[in-house]
C-alpha cells in the first residue's frame, strides 16, 4: 500500500515565535519588578541585550503590549508603563452581528448577573434626585405604552440610570457596551414580556425598601429572562 504525503494529512506541531517567547519573557520581568503606571521601563537595545535577541523582535513583542495599552512612549522619558484601558479591546468586538448565539447568551447572562448584584452599590449612593429621575423614565413608560421600539428605548434608559446611579465608572462603561447586545436579544421577542416586578416597583422598593428586598425585586423584574436561559 503506497504511502500517503503526510503533509496532506497530518498538521505540523506549531511553535511559539521568538517574539511570544520574548512577550512572556517581558510579562515575568514586569511582574517581578512590580512596575506600576508611569514608571520607565529599560530600551530596547537593553531589553535585546539582556535577552540575547534582535532589536526587531523586541519591537514586535513591545507592540503587543502597547495594543493593549501596558506601556507607551512619552517624550524624553521613552518607554513607560501604562494604565490599560481594560475594557477597550473588549468594547471593539461587542457587536451582535459579528457574535454567535451562544457567546450573545453568554453575554446576556453577565448583564443579568451584574444587576442582580447592584443593590449594595445602589443603597451605599443613590440620592433622591437620582430616585426621582428613575421615576420619571419609569412613568414615561406607562404613558407611551409598550410598542416595541419604545419598550427598549425606556428599558436602556431605565437600567442605564441605575448603572449611573452605582457611581462606578467602570461598571457604567461595561453595561454601555452591552447595551447593543440587550436591545439585540429584546427585539427578537415577538411578545414584549413584562416581569412580574415593574419598573415602577422598582423604583418604590428604592425609595422605601431594603437593598434585600431590591435584590429580590430585580430577580422577579427579571425572571422571564433567566427562564428563557439554555440549561
Amino acid at each position: 500500500m503506497a504511502i500517503d504525503n503526510l503533509a496532506d494529512h497530518i498538521e505540523p506541531v506549531l511553535t511559539k515565535t521568538m517574539a511570544e517567547v520574548v512577550e512572556g519573557k517581558l510579562r515575568e520581568y514586569f511582574k517581578k519588578k512590580a512596575f506600576k503606571p508611569g514608571d520607565a521601563l529599560p530600551t530596547e537595545v537593553e531589553l535585546a541585550q539582556a535577552l540575547g535577541v534582535s532589536r526587531n523582535v523586541i519591537r514586535e513583542a513591545l507592540s503587543r503590549f502597547r495594543m493593549l495599552g501596558i506601556i507607551e512612549t512619552r517624550k524624553k522619558r521613552g518607554m513607560v508603563v501604562s494604565n490599560p484601558d481594560i475594557l477597550g479591546a473588549f468594547e471593539k468586538v461587542l457587536d451582535p452581528m459579528i457574535i454567535d448565539d451562544d457567546t450573545l447568551q453568554d453575554i446576556f447572562e453577565i448583564r443579568l448577573t451584574l444587576e442582580m448584584g447592584l443593590a449594595d452599590l445602589l443603597y451605599l449612593r443613590k440620592t433622591k434626585k437620582d430616585v426621582l429621575e428613575l421615576e420619571q423614565i419609569a412613568l414615561a413608560e406607562k404613558k407611551k405604552g409598550r410598542n416595541q421600539a419604545f419598550r427598549i428605548e425606556n428599558e436602556i434608559a431605565f437600567h442605564g440610570k441605575i448603572y449611573q446611579m452605582t457611581g462606578n465608572d467602570t461598571l457604567k462603561r461595561f453595561q454601555s457596551m452591552l447595551l447593543p447586545i440587550f436591545g439585540y436579544l429584546v427585539s427578537l421577542e415577538k411578545v414584549p414580556i413584562i416581569g412580574k416586578v415593574s419598573h415602577l416597583d422598582l423604583v418604590e422598593i428604592l425609595k422605601n425598601g431594603t437593598k434585600e428586598e431590591f435584590r429580590q425585586g430585580m430577580h422577579d423584574h427579571l425572571k422571564h429572562h433567566f427562564d428563557k436561559l439554555k440549561k
